[in-house]
Formats: C-alpha cells, sequence, structure tokens
C-alpha cells in the first residue's frame, strides 16, 4: 500500500535517543500502540505493562555491520555498500558516489566488467544485476577477505536523513550476536534498538518469553522502495518449539521487526506448524499471502511509499494502518531507525462469560 501523506523532513530522527538529550538512554523514545484502529500513546519503557504474560516476543540476533567502504574506480572516489553473500560466494553490493556532506546517492553508469578497488588490496569485479531489469544492486566477485575489510575500514550505512557518522555500537541491538564468518546485517534490525537490558529483564520476569531467529538484512535504500531481496535466515529448533506452543496456548506471538516476521513466515508449513529452517529467503507478506503465524509486530515508522507497509497491512489491515500514521503525524513522532516505534496488537475481542 502507499499512504497518501507526506512526512515532514523535521519528523526524521537525526540522531539516536541518548544524544538527543544527554539524561535520555536507548529506550527513550515513544511507543505507538495499535488494535485495530483503535490508537493509544505510550513511552517504550512502558512495553511491560503493555504486554502480558504468555506472550512471546520474537527477536532478531543479526548483528549489524560496518557495511559501507571506500573505494576508487579508475580515477573516481565511491562508496561500496555490502548487502548480502550468496551461497556462490560472491557478495551482493551497491556502488555509490559520496556527496560531500558525508553521506552518498545512487552511482549511474554501473555495468558488468566494472572493477573497484578497496582498502587491503581487495577488488570487486562487477559480473551481473542482482535483479534483471534493476541496476542497483550487483553480484560481485571479491579478490580478498571482505569479513577482514568491513572490519578494519567499514563504516555503517548512513542515509542523508541523519545529522553524523554513529558508531558501530549505535547500531547494535541488546539481542545482536557475533557469528563466527562475520555474518550480520547491512542494515540495523532497527525495531529492537530501544529493548535494554532492564526492559528485557522486566518482561522476562512477567512471563513474557523470546525467541530468537536470525535474518540478516541486506541494503534498503531510502531512495528506493523496492521489496525485499533474498536474505539469509535460520530459526532454530528451540525457537520453533516455543513460537509452536505460544500458538496453541493464550500466548501471544510478536515479531520485533519485519525481519522477524520474514524469518517466521518463511519457516512456517501449509498446517501452520513452525519449524527448524534455514537458508535464503525470497518471501515478500503481502496483504494477499497474509500472516500465517505473528498476531502482532513492533516495528519502525516507515516512509509511506516502503514496501514494509504491504506486511504491515498483512498483519493489521488497511484501514487500521492508515489510521496509526495519521495520529503519528498528528502526534509527531519520530521516523527512521533512530525514531519511535509502533506496536500493532490484535484487536481485543469481547469478553463472553462461560456457562
Amino acid at each position: 500500500m502507499t499512504l497518501a501523506l507526506r512526512v515532514p523532513e523535521e519528523l526524521s530522527a537525526r540522531v539516536p535517543a541518548e544524544q538527543r538529550d544527554p539524561g535520555l538512554d536507548r529506550s527513550s523514545v515513544r511507543l505507538l500502540v495499535s488494535r485495530g484502529t483503535e490508537v493509544a500513546h505510550h513511552r517504550f519503557p512502558e512495553l511491560p505493562d503493555i504486554l502480558r504474560a504468555g506472550d512471546l516476543l520474537v527477536v532478531n540476533t543479526s548483528p549489524t555491520l560496518a557495511a559501507a567502504v571506500d573505494g576508487t574506480t579508475g580515477d573516481a572516489r565511491v562508496v561500496v555498500h555490502f548487502s548480502t553473500q550468496g551461497d556462490d560466494g560472491r557478495w551482493a553490493v551497491e556502488m555509490r558516489d559520496p556527496d560531500g556532506r558525508g553521506t552518498t546517492r545512487p552511482r549511474a553508469g554501473v555495468r558488468a566488467g566494472s572493477v573497484v578497488s578497496l582498502p587491503g588490496c581487495v577488488h570487486l569485479v562487477w559480473e551481473e544485476p542482482v535483479t534483471a531489469g534493476s541496476e542497483r544492486l550487483w553480484w560481485v566477485r571479491a579478490t580478498g577477505d571482505v569479513a577482514a575489510v568491513l572490519r578494519r575500514h567499514g563504516r555503517p550505512i548512513r542515509y542523508v536523513y541523519t545529522e553524523r557518522d554513529q558508531p558501530l555500537s549505535a547500531y547494535q541491538t541488546v539481542f545482536a550476536l557475533s557469528y563466527a564468518d562475520g555474518a550480520g546485517s547491512a542494515e540495523m534490525p532497527s525495531a529492537a534498538r530501544p529493548f535494554t537490558d532492564r526492559i528485557v529483564a522486566e518482561l522476562v520476569s512477567r512471563g513474557v518469553q523470546f525467541a530468537p531467529i536470525t535474518l540478516h538484512t541486506g541494503v534498503a535504500s531510502a531512495e528506493s522502495h523496492e521489496p525485499p531481496y533474498e536474505e539469509r535466515f535460520e530459526v532454530p529448533e528451540a525457537s520453533a518449539r516455543l513460537i509452536n506452543a505460544a500458538k496453541a496456548g493464550d500466548g501471544r506471538v510478536i515479531a520485533v521487526g519485519t525481519t522477524a516476521v520474514r524469518a517466521v513466515e518463511s519457516a512456517v508449513g501449509a498446517d501452520g506448524v513452525v519449524r527448524a529452517a534455514g537458508g535464503m529467503t525470497g518471501l515478500v507478506v503481502t496483504p494477499e499471502r497474509g500472516v500465517r503465524v505473528v498476531d502482532g509486530l513492533l516495528t519502525g515508522l516507515h516512509e509511506p511509499e516502503a514496501s514494509h507497509l504491504l506486511m504491515l497491512e498483512a498483519v493489521a489491515g488497511g484501514a487500521a494502518v492508515s489510521r496509526t500514521y495519521e495520529e503519528a503525524l498528528r502526534h509527531r513522532y519520530l521516523w527512521h531507525e533512530f525514531g519511535d516505534v509502533h506496536l500493532i496488537l490484535p484487536e481485543e475481542m469481547p469478553h463472553t462469560e462461560r456457562c
């Protein structure tokens, strides 16, 4: 869906919450809670009061990579955004031009055979577009250790609405793990950013459970709103059991981020049972496909043209999403990865007394 609204530039969160006021921490964001078309306004630390014992939060453990690296092609300076590594060892990447403000803009004229030199004597050779008809992401062959280049010379991908570069730690969530092969996400699974150790501990003490999954996100540029590309995911056996148990009982399965929805919905069978699964997923959750597992979703606020809104519509319905976004604008919520968050919960069913 595309919403008929415009997000004013001043509602872009330019820095993390803890930098907007020295007395705040990363949980100091607003929480918009919607149940159908009913909307309520909260602060994120109130989340333990909103959820209930038996609820299950599905969280993404993927760490954020320093996925932007400076390079050269011929005499030109470029920036390479690393997105996803394929099964054949190639990388899906985007070549961009520096814009003189510390951010980048799309680069035109990329073609097969292009070569980019990176620090550490690593060279990338452009082979073919990731998607037919799109010149944005390309599969490239790398000579050398890309993971080492990212660790030593990379920085987090930054978009034009942010004020300045941030340390990689600003893009890590409390759930992020370190993977031996250096795998991770090109962009932060940002819905989980407001969680702190204290909030997690309070949720656990109140009977809310957590099911970890992994989905390594690729790039999702603010200039283009394509559907997500294939991404690597894993739903472990233990998490599949927790999800199935919640579905069989009175618990609600609430995905923390659209990445968690994509992973879990990629692991559900035609019988509605979630099983351990992993690999690459190209699933795009739309209203037509619907959701088979998740009951609710904690997510950021997305641009009106973003493909993520199709997933929100699949979870909540079009009328509910439109109503929520109108309220977010009216109350001047902040957008993007350092902004406020939106919790979609199922509508409360009227209580009927049993005889």
